[in-house]
């Protein structure tokens, strides 16, 4: 008997953050669902797709009336609404239907930047300095020049330009209003670090594996602010879009790289993500490696950075989407909430407590 799964992922609905046009970002989920889908076929799943859609009340319905032995998680939130996201993890885990990513609360505290990182600094993993200001409270602003401003909650680059770099108070000034004006909630202000930045994959519950290191390379004309736009991530043609491009695996020294896999592997555990997340990294100006987020549930559609980063590590997207559907089963398993389904190929799998897990690197 074949394997149910249910491929779920919130359907586009145009955003309404005012004057920011994030339609472009909310619809690549398609691609994601588009190609999961067919790997999913390639692996024999009996697949049902279900397109979620507001109110949240009736989403969550649908979810309840799932028949189904796991869930493929694509959901992003709606696009008016991102703290929704966490949705469909916790309605899952109460009805104990395994479902592939992270758990509920990782989502909901990753998209609460400031949160997260007072989380890392707590564990002494360096992060930029950072305040969250409005435009009430900007004569308490004590951080020095150049620093980033961005919404406080938010993913996909949303409300960063060539602008979120300031360098005196008048910027900072007006980049405070505009993200709080379209964001609402406070703006996110941090010390902006000038050095490589890389990026990385961790898959596993127990034991993890690190896949390869990118490293995001900028040739963007003199004055533009070397920072991963969302033009850059969306707009294809634009400045940003030609002048930032991934490298992987990132050209990096052993010890290097060895640095960036102890700290991606120990903001992950430190968050509870399960299944796959990707952590972004920069160095600041004396070389040290400083987390920027923590991405739970990261863009798997082909050609993002995580697929990049699978395949560098030998894997075809099929073995790709493979490992995400065995690792949210192996979780369900470990924690002897649901019966055993059928099981792929399964790996040697260490039941041994995170902080003593093996790590894998490439």
């Amino acid at each position: 008997m074949r394997t149910r799964i249910a491929l779920v992922y919130n359907e586009p609905q145009k955003s309404d953050y005012g004057a920011v046009d994030e339609y472009n970002a909310v619809k690549a989920v398609l691609e994601a669902v588009g190609a999961v889908h067919e790997a999913l076929r390639k692996l024999d799943f009996d697949i049902t797709v279900v397109s979620l859609v507001p109110p949240l009340e009736q989403a969550a319905k649908e979810l309840r009336d799932l028949d189904t032995d796991i869930v493929f998680n694509l959901f992003e939130g709606f696009s008016d609404s991102p703290e929704t996201e966490a949705t469909v993890p916790e309605i899952l885990s109460e009805m104990g239907i395994p479902f592939t990513g992270c758990p509920a609360p990782v989502l909901r505290l990753a998209l609460d930047k400031a949160e997260t990182k007072l989380t890392l600094k707590a564990a002494r993993i360096k992060t930029p300095d950072f305040q969250l200001l409005n435009t009430e409270t900007m004569s308490t602003f004590q951080l020095g020049y150049p620093c980033i401003v961005k919404p406080c909650c938010g993913d996909a680059s949303s409300g960063l330009s060539a602008d979120s770099v300031v360098h005196d108070f008048s910027a900072l000034e007006r980049q405070v209003s505009r993200i709080c004006h379209s964001f609402g909630g406070d703006a996110l202000v941090a010390k902006f670090l000038p050095g490589r930045e890389f990026n990385a994959t961790v898959m596993g519950n127990y034991e993890l594996t690190v896949l390869p290191v990118s490293e995001i390379l900028y040739s963007l004309p003199p004055g533009m602010p070397e920072i991963l736009t969302f033009d850059a991530k969306w707009e294809d043609g634009s400045l940003y879009f030609e002048g930032t491009k991934p490298v992987c695996p990132a050209e990096i020294e052993t010890e290097e790289h060895q640095r960036i896999a102890e700290t991606i592997t120990t903001a992950y555990r430190l968050l509870g993500c399960q299944g796959y997340a990707r952590v972004d990294m920069r160095l600041d100006d004396e070389g040290e490696l400083n987390v920027i987020e923590v991405n739970p549930n990261p863009d798997i559609s082909p050609g993002t950075g995580a697929a990049r980063q699978a395949e560098a590590a030998g894997m075809t997207y099929t073995q790709f989407i493979e490992r995400i559907v065995q690792l949210a089963l192996d979780r369900k398993d470990d924690e002897n909430q649901c019966p055993v389904y059928v099981r792929r190929r399964q790996a040697p799998h260490n039941k041994n407590t995170a902080p003593h897990a093996r790590i894998q690197t490439f």
